[in-house]
Order: C-alpha cells, then structure tokens, then sequence
C-alpha cells in the first residue's frame, strides 16, 4: 500500500519523529497541502493521514484508491463520514491526546487576566519598581479566583480537566452538557441549562464540539443575558462565536475580557474584526502543540492504522 501523510508542518518542528507511522507503512510526506493541490499529493494513495483537509463526497469520488484516512486530530469535521463509508473507506480520529494541553491553556489566560503577570513584568523590566517611591505599585486589577462562579460549555476530557482545576481554585462550577446524567455528582459543580450559565457565570470556557446547536452561541442575544465584564475562553472551534457580535461586545465593556485559541478562519484574515478589537488576547491556535501532546498524537495516529492493518477497529469514526 501507498501512504501520504499531507500536512507534516502542522505537527512538527523538527522536534519529533513520524517513524511510528513511517515504520508501518512507506509514507511520502508533504510540508503542507491545500485545496488546491490535495488530488495531486493524495494521487493513486490508498492511506491518507491529514488534519485539515477537506474529504467529501467528490474527494473519495476522485480518489478511488483510498482505503483509509487518519485524522490526526480530535475534530474531524472536515470529514464527510457518510461519505467515506459509501466509498468503503475507513476513517480514525485521536481523541484526549491534547486533553492537559488545552486546559493548562485555558487556565493560562484566565491566570493573566486574573494577575496581569505579563503586564507587571514588563512594567518592573522598563524601570517602573526602581524608581517607585513606594514598595509596591499594580497597574491593572489584580483579582482572586476564589469564590468567582466558572461556567463551562461542554464536559468532554476537556471540559472536566479545566473542572477540576476551578474546583482547585475553589470557585463555583456550573456546567452545560447535552446529557449531564451520564455523569456522577461532584461537590461545588452543577449542571445547569444554558440560560443560567450565561447569567450566573463570571467566567465562561468553551469546549464542545461545533454542530447546528453550537454554532455561533456566543453571539449578540446570548452576551446581552451574560453578566456586565463577564470573561470569554474560547479553545474550541471558531464558529462558536459571532465575531462581529463579540467584537461590539469588547468594544462595549459588555464582555470584559476574551481570550481565543481559534477563529472562524484559519489561518486568520486580515478583516477578521477581533484584531481590531480591545481587551482580548488571539493566540494561533496552538493550545494542543505541547510537544508532549504532538507526541502523543503521532503515537495513537499510528497505532489507529496498526489496528487497521491488523482487522481490528480503533478510534474509528466511519
């Protein structure tokens, strides 16, 4: 069998290895690959690994070889699944690789914003301490966790981790999930619906899937219910949110602070109106990228195809 692994420079920096994959089958791996030039890499491949490119219903048609796909990710959205199981195609996932990853994330820009670290650092690096005449100056609010009320969206690996460190904080935890009876009782958490979430929380994190029900929940009806100043995490999907809404929030005061691993588009245009906006911080969509998950996420990639190879169903998603 032929393999293609399309999108290398995703994953890797030169900081690891794709030899778990590449010792399973002869691979031709690609930097990158677009949509324009995905049927000339994939070619007469029977095995794809990928992370972003789109395999819909004229994909498969066009590549009647293939006979497996690795997603090598979470998400796979970009996979028309009913499609591949019309053309006979296998397609696995890599779900809780990044799990640590994107929670210590999350909680990164709340603690920043809680503490303004970066701020107050730079402040005593530019010469602002030495000449103080007092011991002790802050140039920002610096505010206590304790007590504040979280409201997290979605309560998958993810969800329950960045849980469990509010829980740590000894805040108050309230959660929306499609089917909280599936989980047990937990001391200072609730399950709520997603009108109290939106009114009760100072803090609100994103982390569920993009579907039909999901898709732009953060927008101008939803912010106007949330508490004046309330803070915004999205580590999730993009389309979560309505940027335009979000950025009259920020530009308002209605939304205090944001902070976004992800957008709508990616890689980020330019007139995407949160660059212009105040008081959030964008990062490139890189809460996953500890080399500690990229290393995990080559190990399970690999061995989904093991299994594969083997007969046997591992991750699959088709």
């Amino acid at each position: 069998m032929k393999a293609v692994y399309l999108e290398e420079g995703a994953v890797n920096r030169g900081d690891l290895s794709l030899s778990p994959i590449t010792s399973l089958i002869e691979t031709k791996v690609y930097e990158n690959t677009t949509e324009d030039d995905k049927y000339e890499h994939i070619g007469d491949a029977e095995v794809v690994f990928s992370n972003k490119i789109i395999f819909d219903e004229e994909t498969f048609s066009k590549c009647p070889n293939l006979k497996y796909v690795g997603v090598c990710a979470t998400g796979y959205n970009v996979i028309d699944v009913e499609a591949a199981k019309r053309h006979g195609v296998t397609v696995t996932n890599v779900p809780a690789y990044s799990t640590e990853s994107v929670a210590q994330l999350t909680w990164g820009f709340i603690l920043e914003h809680a503490c303004h670290i970066g701020l107050h650092g730079d402040s005593v690096k530019n010469g602002e301490w030495v000449s103080s005449e007092t011991f002790c100056y802050w140039k920002a609010p610096v505010t206590e966790l304790y007590g504040k009320t979280i409201g997290i969206v979605g309560y998958g690996n993810i969800g329950r981790r960045v849980a469990e460190i509010a829980l740590a904080f000894r805040m108050r935890v309230l959660v929306h999930t499609a089917h909280p009876e599936k989980y047990e009782a937990v001391e200072g958490l609730s399950f709520v619906d997603m009108e109290t979430l939106f009114a009760e929380s100072d803090i609100i994190s994103l982390h569920c899937p993009m579907t039909e029900e999901t898709k732009e929940i953060v927008r101008r009806e939803n912010i106007e219910k949330m508490k004046d100043g309330v803070i915004l995490i999205n580590v999730s999907r993009g389309g979560l949110v309505n940027e335009a809404d979000l950025y009259e929030a920020l530009e308002s005061g209605k939304v205090g602070y944001a902070a976004c691993d992800v957008v709508s588009v990616e890689p980020m245009r330019a007139d995407n109106p949160l660059l212009k906006a105040k008081n959030i911080t964008i990062t490139p969509h890189m809460a996953w990228a500890s080399l500690e998950a990229r290393n995990r996420l080559i190990e399970i990639v690999a061995s989904n195809f093991k299994a594969f190879l083997e007969g046997k169903n591992e991750n699959v998603v088709s």
